[in-house]
C-alpha cells in the first residue's frame, strides 16, 4: 500500500515538470514572434526611408529657400549714349586791346556782362594833344589849298595873255609848275590830315564783332599801351561751347551734328546743342580727343565752368535692366540669374547707357535670361530659390 502510494506522488512530480518545460517553450516561441516582427519593422522602416527620405528631404531644402522675384529682360531698341564732362568756353572769343599809340583812359562805357555792336566805342583815350595836331594840320591843308587856287587862278590870267604876246611859253611853263606844286602841297597836307584823324580814331577802343562782353580789365585813369595787354574778352554773337573730352572709342562714335543735352553744373537746367567739331587728334597721354558743343547765349554758361552732356549716337538693341538688379565689386559689375534646379549663377556684364528705362547691358546677356530682380546683395552664387516671375504691376 506505501509503495503504490510512493509511486501516484512520483506521477504527480513528473507531470508538474513537463508543464514548466512547456510553458518555457511558448515563452521563447513568442520571444522569437516579437523579434521577428521587430526586425521586418526595422527592415521596412529602413526601406522607407531609403525610397522615400531623400524626396523629403529635398522639399524640405526647397520650401525653406527664399522667393525672389525675377525678370526676364529681353532687348529693345535703346539710344545710345555717350556721356562727357568738359569746360564751358565762347565758341568764338574775341581779345579787345589797344590798337592805336595809347594814353590816358578818359571813359570806359561798356562792362562785363553788356552787349555790344560791331563798331560801339567801349572806352575811350585823351586825346587833347592829338585833336591839337589835327587842327593845326586841317590848316595846313587850307593854305595849301589857297596857294593852289592862287597859282591857279595865275595860269588862268597868263594864258588869256599869251595870246596877245604879252607872256611868253616859258611864262605859261612855270605859272603851270606853280600850280602843279601848289596841288601837290595840298594833297600831301589832306594825307598828313586824314593820318592824323586816322590815329586819333584808334585812341577810341570800338568792338570789332557784336557780341557778349565776357571780360573787363580797364578802368577810367588808367594809363594803357599797345603792350598793356587785352582790355575786354568778347563772345561773338553770344555764342557758347562745351569742350567736350571723350576717348577714343566715343570719339570714334560721333559726328559733326550729333545732338547733344547739357547741363551746367550748379543748375538744373539742359540746353540743347550739337556737335561743331570733333577733334582730328587725340592726345598721347590721356588717350582722349575733344567734340566741341555749340551752344546758344544762356545765363547758366558761364565759360570756365563745367558741364557735363549726353551725346545721341545712334540706336542699337541691348537688355535694359533696373539699377536693383546689378551688383558691383572688385571685378567689376554683374548680376545674377537663374540656372538649373532654381540655384543662383553669377553673370558679369558690361553696363552702356544710363536712360530712365535702366541701365543698359551692352554686353553679357542675350535678354532669355532669369534675371533676379531684387535682394542680389543677399545671395550668393550656388544658392537655392523659388522664382517669382515680375509683373508690370509690381511697379519697377
Amino acid at each position: 500500500m506505501n509503495y503504490e502510494s510512493s509511486i501516484t506522488g512520483e506521477n504527480v512530480d513528473l507531470t508538474g515538470a513537463d508543464r514548466s518545460i512547456e510553458n518555457q517553450s511558448g515563452r521563447r516561441k513568442i520571444l522569437v514572434i516579437v523579434i521577428a516582427i521587430m526586425a521586418i519593422a526595422l527592415v521596412a522602416a529602413a526601406y522607407w526611408f531609403l525610397v522615400h527620405g531623400g524626396s523629403t528631404a529635398e522639399e524640405a531644402t526647397v520650401s525653406q529657400a527664399p522667393t525672389v522675384t525675377v525678370m526676364v529682360p529681353g532687348k529693345q531698341q535703346v539710344t545710345r549714349t555717350i556721356n562727357a564732362t568738359g569746360t564751358i568756353a565762347a565758341r568764338r572769343e574775341i581779345p579787345v586791346g589797344v590798337v592805336g599809340e595809347g594814353g590816358r583812359i578818359t571813359n570806359v562805357y561798356v562792362d562785363a556782362g553788356d552787349w555790344v555792336k560791331a563798331g560801339q566805342i567801349m572806352a575811350s583815350i585823351d586825346r587833347s594833344v592829338q585833336v591839337q595836331q589835327a587842327a593845326s594840320l586841317d590848316a595846313s591843308v587850307a593854305a595849301s589849298q589857297a596857294d593852289l587856287n592862287l597859282a591857279q587862278a595865275n595860269l588862268d590870267r597868263a594864258e588869256r595873255l599869251v595870246e596877245r604876246g604879252f607872256i611868253s611859253k616859258a611864262d605859261i611853263d612855270r605859272l603851270t609848275a606853280t600850280r602843279d606844286s601848289s596841288a601837290a602841297g595840298l594833297r600831301v597836307a589832306q594825307a598828313r590830315l586824314n593820318e592824323t584823324r586816322a590815329r586819333n580814331s584808334r585812341l577810341s577802343i570800338v568792338a570789332p564783332k557784336s557780341g557778349f562782353v565776357l571780360e573787363r580789365d580797364v578802368e577810367p585813369g588808367q594809363t594803357v599801351t599797345q603792350g598793356s595787354g587785352i582790355l575786354f574778352r568778347i563772345a561773338q554773337n553770344g555764342e557758347m561751347e562745351l569742350q567736350a573730352q571723350l576717348g577714343e572709342s566715343d570719339l570714334a562714335n560721333v559726328s559733326i551734328g550729333t545732338a547733344t543735352e547739357v547741363s551746367p553744373v550748379g543748375t538744373d537746367k539742359v540746353l540743347t546743342g550739337q556737335i561743331w567739331q570733333v577733334s582730328p587728334m587725340i592726345d598721347d597721354q590721356t588717350r582722349q580727343g575733344m567734340a566741341r558743343i555749340a551752344l546758344g547765349y544762356d545765363s547758366a554758361l558761364r565759360p570756365g565752368g563745367f558741364a557735363s552732356a549726353k551725346i545721341r549716337s545712334g540706336t542699337a538693341e541691348a537688355a535694359v535692366l533696373p539699377e536693383s538688379a546689378v551688383q558691383n565689386d572688385s571685378k567689376g559689375s554683374f548680376v545674377y540669374i537663374v540656372g538649373a534646379d532654381s540655384k543662383v549663377v553669377r553673370r558679369d556684364i558690361e553696363i552702356g547707357a544710363v536712360s530712365k528705362d535702366g541701365l543698359t547691358i551692352s554686353s553679357g546677356l542675350v535678354g532669355t535670361e532669369q534675371v533676379v530682380l531684387r535682394a542680389g546683395g543677399f545671395l550668393n552664387p550656388g544658392e537655392s530659390i523659388q522664382p517669382t516671375l515680375f509683373e508690370k504691376s509690381e511697379g519697377s
